[in-house]
């Protein structure tokens, strides 16, 4: 379970962060944006993590 979760929070974290960047203009990884939709997106990734790992049954 713990491997789900770690792997949900790094995947959508990272994509929360992407997209962040590109509302930015794409100038920086570290712009409001980013930072901003990079913590939902991790907190999203806790929830789909543990999904997962409930129905994959780890």
């Amino acid at each position: 379970m713990k491997l789900m979760i770690s792997l949900g929070i790094f995947v959508v974290g990272a994509l929360g962060g992407y997209l962040g960047s590109l509302l930015d203009g794409g100038s920086s990884l570290l712009g409001t944006w980013s930072l901003v939709l990079s913590t939902i997106g991790s907190f999203a990734g806790i929830w789909v993590g543990y999904k997962a790992a409930q129905y994959f049954g780890l």
